[in-house]
């Protein structure tokens, strides 16, 4: 289950900043690497407000090339996303993935300003990982997890050695104004969004202030969020940056389609020193 644009009309028809909406959590164990013989640690830390948060770190044979920390989208939990960025560890890399609050063993309960608390001590925590170096930080995003990891990134302060996003969206109203805009009957409604869903912490708030290397990925046919969005967040970004488009889908370029997009990435990761 994916980012369903079905949540945003009622988002929007609510009147009440109902950002929340955006959230699909679940508790339910989808898959345990150990099952397929793949070595990780279940790790235990704090957000910013105390509430504890749940991560699975994925370490690499030898000293790590760098440390990726994987935002995952907004449905299921990390049980369902890890095949996304664990591979990166067979790579070299320390991989981290974690749960935000209300997502698997992760506590409390989902809301933007905890996601981003979230994200902020996810990175805090990465830096905590055997190997890891402040300057090797890689942020990796899907979608939702791009904009929370977008925002988080820009308000901790860190200074990401490299930022990739794969379907995510220039602003959490201009998504929902956009998933309208595809349907005859939300014309009518396009102006909900600009009442009904927070503007805070969105991505084009911020993507402007990071000025590492990014990697912006996105498909044309993206049923879920529109490639417009992509591609406007991608252009509101300072430079070195470049753009990959997916066959289709939303976020499988390192699922479905690994073994075109996977080389690409780890390219695009060569120019961490």
């Amino acid at each position: 289950m994916k980012f369903n644009p079905a949540c945003l009309l009622p988002a929007a028809a609510a009147l009440c900043g109902c950002t929340h909406l955006f959230f699909q959590p679940s508790a339910v164990i989808f898959s345990d690497p150990a099952a397929a013989g793949t070595r990780y640690e279940v790790i235990k830390f704090a957000s910013g407000d105390g509430t504890e948060l749940t991560g699975m770190y994925f370490p690499p044979a030898g000293p790590p090339r760098g440390t990726v920390v994987h935002f995952h989208g907004n449905a299921q939990n990390m049980t369902a996303h890890y095949p996304y960025s664990a591979w990166l560890a067979k790579e070299g890399f320390n991989v981290f993935i974690f749960d935000y609050r209300g997502y698997g063993a992760s506590g409390g309960r989902p809301g933007l300003d905890g996601l981003v608390q979230d994200g902020i001590a996810a990175l805090k925590q990465a830096e905590k990982l055997p190997g890891a170096e402040p300057g090797k930080i890689i942020v990796l995003g899907q979608s939702l997890g791009g904009a929370v990891a977008v925002a988080a990134a820009a308000e901790s302060g860190l200074k990401p050695a490299a930022l990739v996003l794969e379907g995510t969206f220039y602003s959490y109203r201009g998504v929902a104004a956009a998933v309208l805009r595809r349907h005859w009957w939300g014309w009518p409604a396009l102006w909900l969004p600009y009442v009904g869903v927070s503007g805070r912490h969105a991505p084009s708030d911020h993507i402007g202030e990071l000025n590492c290397p990014k990697l912006f990925i996105h498909s044309v046919k993206d049923p879920v969020v529109p490639f417009e969005q992509g591609k406007k967040l991608y252009d509101a970004a300072p430079g070195p940056k470049e753009f990959l488009e997916t066959p289709d889908g939303h976020i499988e370029a390192f699922t479905a389609y690994r073994e075109t997009f996977a080389p690409k990435l780890l390219e695009f990761l060569k120019q961490i020193k």
